[in-house]
């Protein structure tokens, strides 16, 4: 089988969430549905037949890893998995001098590292499409995995209102480009702290973002609830520190039962019960975390297949 000619026009990565226009976004997600009912009937969607991906792990994976390399066999395609021990990234080498070289030997990379400017950097030297797997700052596939699961479940998202409840982490800075860019409004409670940085974020407007010091007050009428743990990868160190700061930060009923009748739970997982989120949550009727996470498999391969060949008819 030949494979797919490749896009004509820009090189384009996917860093953060408004890297893509709306109405790309909208493509991504609806071609994210074709290529979920083809999974689902068994049918193959080889349109990145002999292409190849290089993943780039500086942290640790497991829901990243699996989605992508399984995405990219689906999609015909091949995967290099590259970790700091055994890459030169762990040696010292200069990020923009391995850029040079992976980009000249695959079609496509994902990077999960730490700070946005690692990424930013391998990107301005790729000659291939670069794509955030997760950064300290941003986990823009993440995002789209859950605004997919949100319209699949309940429809479209603009007008709704999404609750986040806990740390002012990536997911949250990415929810927030999300709202902007697609018009839905964000509430967030953070403890004190943890909130939302204003130097990053600027003066969103009201109708855009709404900042709480009560979790409760957050949730209230909100269509979907969602939250991570409280202590992202690289932050280990204030894991007892953060526990008592988040105390009253736990999703629970009384939560879930001030939110839409209809709300939804979701969690970019992996999950504390207990912690971040009760376990009669997480695992009851409102939560849809599987299908979120299966969802990260069907979206990534929507995006890997339009940054390689654009919108296809």
């Amino acid at each position: 089988m030949a494979s797919t000619p490749p896009q004509t026009g820009p090189l384009r990565h996917f860093l953060q969430f408004r890297d893509l226009s709306r109405d790309e976004i909208r493509y991504v997600l609806d071609r994210a549905r074709l290529i979920k009912d083809k999974f689902k009937r068994y049918q193959p969607h080889h349109t990145l037949h002999d292409r190849n991906l290089a993943m780039v792990f500086e942290k640790a994976s497991t829901r990243t890893r699996v989605s992508f390399e399984a995405g990219m066999y689906q999609l015909g395609g091949s995967v290099i998995h590259l970790t700091t021990g055994d890459s030169q990234l762990g040696r010292a080498e200069p990020i923009e001098d391995t850029a040079r070289v992976i980009s000249r030997m695959v079609d496509l990379v994902m990077i999960r590292t730490f700070e946005q400017t690692r990424i930013e950097r391998f990107a301005a030297h790729s000659r291939v499409p670069v794509i955030n797997g997760l950064t300290n700052e941003f986990h823009p596939c993440q995002i789209l995995a859950d605004i997919f699961t949100y319209i699949e479940h309940a429809g479209p998202i603009e007008g709704k209102t999404v609750a986040w409840i806990g740390d002012g982490n990536n997911m949250a800075y990415t929810w927030l480009q999300a709202a902007e860019m697609l018009g839905f409004r964000l509430h967030v409670s953070a403890p004190q702290g943890y909130q939302l940085d204003r130097k990053r974020i600027g003066q969103p407007s009201d109708t855009v973002l709404r900042e709480f010091a009560d979790p409760m007050q957050a949730c209230r009428g909100a269509h979907l609830v969602t939250t991570d743990v409280w202590t992202s990868m690289g932050y280990e160190a204030e894991n007892e520190e953060r526990r008592r700061a988040f105390a009253d930060w736990c999703v629970d009923a009384e939560m879930m039962a001030v939110a839409d009748p209809a709300a939804l739970f979701m969690h970019c997982l992996p999950a504390h019960r207990g912690e971040e989120v009760t376990g009669e949550v997480i695992d009851g009727p409102q939560s849809v975390v599987w299908d979120e996470a299966e969802n990260r498999l069907h979206v990534q391969k929507a995006l890997m297949e339009f940054l390689l060949l654009g919108q296809v008819a």
